[in-house]
């Protein structure tokens, strides 16, 4: 019977990795674990060979000393059984599904359909269609039903009926009753994927089989293809027309609009004629200002005048649609992006897309089929029916085979138990699980064929595990022991001191005048926190900071007590100073509490490693990292 696939893998994983490691002469050996030199090398060069001063490159010997400090840690929290923790594993599975994506997936064809879904974006198509709607819960007849009435309505436009005049009769897409079924311009990713991937690929004037969408069925019908002609901006001042205008008032209404235009070229600014006469009260507070649009992104009507405005600043003459009249003036035009630019954009849209997504998927699973032989029991499958089977008789039923694993009826019948299926198309179900334990085979194999992933997986799992470790030994335990920080403190208390300071008061007064008089007060003995009523000032006249300053704190204090340059922001005919210059001093633990519990954290963690070393044996093996160059000879 299968096992299935689980965080317990993991543990496997891990201990796959280190028995290869075994196989290998190792360059050292800590706590029994054999590390060889090759995987020694690996991590040298990665933590060595992109850093960007030379001083900071450490030799092969110098870096072994710190990657022997790293591995007693993690050696000392295997012990520990750390990695056996739930909230542990949870947070390395959940990594590992994250790392392990691009690795369950088909590269060449994602690729492929990047560049394909790029194409698109690059082109326009001018289609018609007609929808025929499938409820979201229809049953198996009721789907077949429908496509037959979308094949005969195609059999009725292939001998002779109007595409067009059939979209209005027939189409459950309710803007066919004003458009007719003519969807206009639109580009990539402006359609649910089925119906983008038929309408680009269609012959023009052709009509389409039924496309099916999570809509329902389609006929399409393409009349043109162009060049995407990008993105545009402009601003419009509109005049809209209310429900069951007259002619009459439409007249008006375009009198209106002429007359604005006239005023256009006589050269009044179209952002005040927006503010003043548009109809389109949310644009026309930005003077007519509309966001960026495609052609697919607005109507047709709209549209196209808009895009034959060739130059920045050109203005159309009055432009009708079906909510009014437009005056458009251009404002901006960029075209469509380079690959480069829109490759990663393109590719996380096709993972939020389902649709295009499952595109991939599939060919995914296709190619994983023929690699591992997949294998299906077509007469055990029969046995399955549309119907649940739960009796013991069937448990064993072979269903298929893939690599060495052999899926049976018990695992399919488990998986519909533990998603509460009860009803509905068992098949689709069963594809669905199919497909499922697919890609979890291919994934319980990836440590075994990726060596790169495994390596990854082996950084993340020690890292974690260095993180765990080094918060519950070190950093916490710094931070809590307020008796050992005290004890540590007195016996460094030195380590930390201020420099010269200034403690005082920085006053700022509103002009030279008020300036001089508070100086000449305080001169005399009055407080600086008293000058607001020694002056009989407004409080706003004169500003007291009390404080403690060191050199580079304070402009004015810079200024006055070290003799620096006067800096951007200060004036010293506002601003003076009064107080006292401190002495060095060493400080306090309360004001240098971060400091400490740093070099605390240091001072245990030295010491731990002293006990980590008697505690797990450590032994290098010299001929063999003599073997290993230095970086700075390999770049």
């Amino acid at each position: 019977m299968r096992v299935l696939f689980s965080i317990s893998f993991l543990i496997l994983t891990f201990w796959t990795a280190n028995m290869q490691a075994q196989n290998e002469i190792p360059i050292v050996t800590i706590a029994n674990q054999k590390i060889s030199r090759a995987e020694f090398e690996r991590i040298y060069k990665k933590n060595n060979e992109n850093l960007q001063e030379n001083i900071d490159i450490k030799t092969p010997e110098e870096y072994l000393e710190l990657f022997i400090n790293f591995k007693l840690k993690v050696a000392e929290a295997m012990h520990l059984k750390i990695d056996t923790v739930q909230a542990f594993r949870e947070e390395l599975a959940g990594y590992r599904q994250e790392l392990s994506a691009p690795y369950l997936t088909d590269i060449q064809f994602d690729e492929k359909m990047t560049r394909e879904l790029y194409r698109r974006l690059k082109s326009e198509v001018n289609a018609s269609h007609i929808l025929f709607a499938v409820p979201e819960n229809a049953t198996k007849a009721q789907d077949e039903e429908i496509l037959a009435k979308a094949l005969k309505i195609r059999e009725e436009i292939l001998a002779g009926k109007d595409f067009n005049e059939a979209a209005f009769a027939y189409s459950d897409d309710p803007s066919a009753k004003h458009n007719r079924g003519n969807l206009g311009y639109f580009s990539g990713f402006q359609m649910v994927a089925p119906f983008e991937d038929a309408a680009f690929t269609l012959p023009q004037g052709e009509i389409s089989q039924p496309v099916k969408s999570s809509f329902g069925y389609h006929l399409i019908k393409v009349h043109d293809t162009r060049e995407n002609r990008g993105e545009i901006k402009v601003a419009h001042i509109m005049k809209m027309f209310p429900p069951g205008i007259s002619n009459i008032d439409k007249a008006r209404l375009n009198n209106e609009m002429h007359s604005i235009y006239s005023k256009i070229k006589d050269g009044d600014d179209f952002a005040e004629l927006a503010k003043a006469y548009s109809d389109d009260k949310q644009s026309a507070m930005q003077g007519g200002e509309m966001p960026w649009f495609s052609s697919g992104r607005m109507i047709p009507e709209f549209a196209e005048p808009a895009f034959r405005l060739k130059n920045i600043g050109d203005v159309s003459l009055p432009v009708e649609t079906a909510y009014g009249y437009h005056i458009i003036k251009k404002t901006g035009h960029r075209p469509v992006p380079e690959f480069d630019k829109l490759k990663k954009d393109i590719e996380n849209r096709i993972r939020q897309d389902p649709e295009r997504n499952s595109s991939s998927r599939k060919v995914f699973i296709e190619k994983l089929k023929k690699e591992y032989g997949f294998h299906e029991d077509s007469e055990n499958l029969k046995k399955i029916g549309e119907t649940q089977v739960n009796t013991g008789s069937e448990e064993n039923l072979k269903l298929f085979s893939l690599g060495n694993q052999n899926y049976y009826f018990a695992d399919f019948n488990r998986y519909l138990q533990e998603n509460k299926i009860t009803s509905g198309y068992f098949s689709a179900y069963y594809e669905e699980w199919k497909n499922s334990e697919i890609i979890a085979y291919e994934d319980s194999r990836l440590e075994q064929k990726h060596p790169e992933f495994r390596y990854l997986m082996q950084e993340y799992h020690d890292g974690l595990l260095l993180f765990n470790i080094m918060e519950e030994k070190i950093w916490n335990f710094a931070s809590k022991d307020s008796a050992g920080l005290e004890k540590f403190y007195k016996k460094f208390k030195n380590k930390f001191t201020w420099d010269e300071r200034f403690r005082g008061y920085v006053i700022t007064c509103d002009d030279k005048k008020i300036r001089d008089e508070a100086e000449n007060i305080i001169e005399n003995g009055v407080s600086p926190l008293e000058i607001g009523d020694a002056l009989g000032a407004e409080e706003k006249s004169v500003e007291v900071a009390e404080g403690t300053w060191e050199k580079g704190a304070s402009p004015a204090v810079d200024y006055y007590i070290w003799n620096s340059k006067i800096q951007s922001g200060f004036n010293p005919d506002l601003t003076f100073v009064s107080g006292d210059i401190i002495p060095p001093e060493t400080k306090t633990l309360d004001e240098a509490r971060g400091l400490y519990i740093s070099e605390y954290q240091n001072f245990l963690e030295q010491n731990w490693l002293k006990e980590l070393r008697k505690k797990h044996k450590v032994k290098i093996n010299k001929k063999e990292l003599k073997k290993v160059e230095h970086v700075e000879t390999i770049r």
